[in-house]
């Protein structure tokens, strides 16, 4: 069915959670696919007691180059890669499975809604069922999530997101010139686009909870040390041309309702002129700035 890889840096607490809904929550019998950065928190000890399999980096190699080694491993024709931060609610695969089954195609880049645990953030969905592994309410999260709505629509959440493996291989997974993984997630769907996918969907069915990216905030400093945001928009703007904004509201029509399959943008004034701050700032960059391709 599906080949799930998370990659994780010494997050124990939340990457247990996580399995454990994934082996509660699931439909099918998925593969739970683990790369283990570092894990000097006992992470492997508890994987291999799980059975898992699993790939390990001595030092924090990010998710670009842990996702692409355990996807290696990946057995089923489905490749979903999510944080280890995220607990999967009732049948999340089964609507991702029914959706791709319906589309008759393998050029398709699905995603699940995520809800946010942190009240702090603005996110799809909202529901403080707690924002740690210590106060969280799986009791009350189970009882309320299905009272939430929201449309699917076009774009993505990033991740969970669902795409079949030979897509996968086809594009080469993550870009690794955006380790440790900041802007990895824009550069792979626009891989999808010239790849020829048109279908980027977000189900509001398959849901996730998410407690707000816990590895990369408890980590900022060692995480993603080395590219941050910004540093992640000039790697994306000198490779393709473009900003990730642009790309978005262009070419993904992030966030709009799903109504249809998306097309080439249309290029009107709004466009052009969005494009030639784009081009200014490109070769701005190719000029001044430090980060080259």
């Amino acid at each position: 069915m599906i080949s799930i890889i998370i990659p994780s840096f010494n997050n124990l607490e939340y990457l247990s959670l996580c399995i454990d809904s994934l082996q509660k929550n699931s439909h099918y019998k998925n593969e739970i696919l683990i790369h283990i950065n570092e894990g000097s928190d006992g992470t492997i000890e508890f994987i291999k007691e799980k059975k898992l399999k699993f790939t390990h980096s001595p030092i924090n190699d990010g998710l670009c180059i842990g996702c692409n080694k355990i996807s290696k491993l990946s057995s089923f024709k489905y490749i979903l890669y999510a944080h280890d931060d995220m607990y999967f609610l009732p049948k999340w695969d089964l609507f991702l499975i029914e959706e791709a089954k319906l589309l008759k195609t393998n050029k398709f880049y699905l995603s699940s809604i995520m809800i946010n645990g942190d009240p702090k953030l603005n996110g799809h969905l909202n529901l403080n069922a707690g924002d740690t592994v210590a106060n969280f309410n799986e009791k009350y999260l189970l009882q309320n999530y299905k009272n939430l709505k929201h449309d699917d629509f076009q774009g993505s959440t990033w991740a969970p997101h669902l795409i079949h493996k030979d897509l996968w291989d086809e594009v080469g997974g993550f870009s690794e010139e955006f380790s440790p993984g900041m802007g990895s997630d824009p550069d792979l769907n626009m891989k999808l686009w010239k790849a020829g996918v048109r279908i980027f969907k977000c189900l509001s069915k398959s849901r996730v909870y998410h407690f707000g990216s816990i590895t990369i905030h408890k980590n900022q400093k060692s995480f993603f040390k080395k590219n941050q945001g910004s540093t992640a928009n000039k790697i994306f703007l000198l490779k393709w041309g473009c900003s990730i904004k642009f790309f978005k509201k262009h070419y993904l029509k992030s966030h709009f309702m799903h109504n249809e399959n998306l097309n080439e943008p249309k290029k009107n004034l709004i466009f052009y002129i969005d494009l030639i701050k784009d081009k200014f700032l490109y070769y701005y960059y190719k000029i001044f700035s430090s980060v080259k391709l």
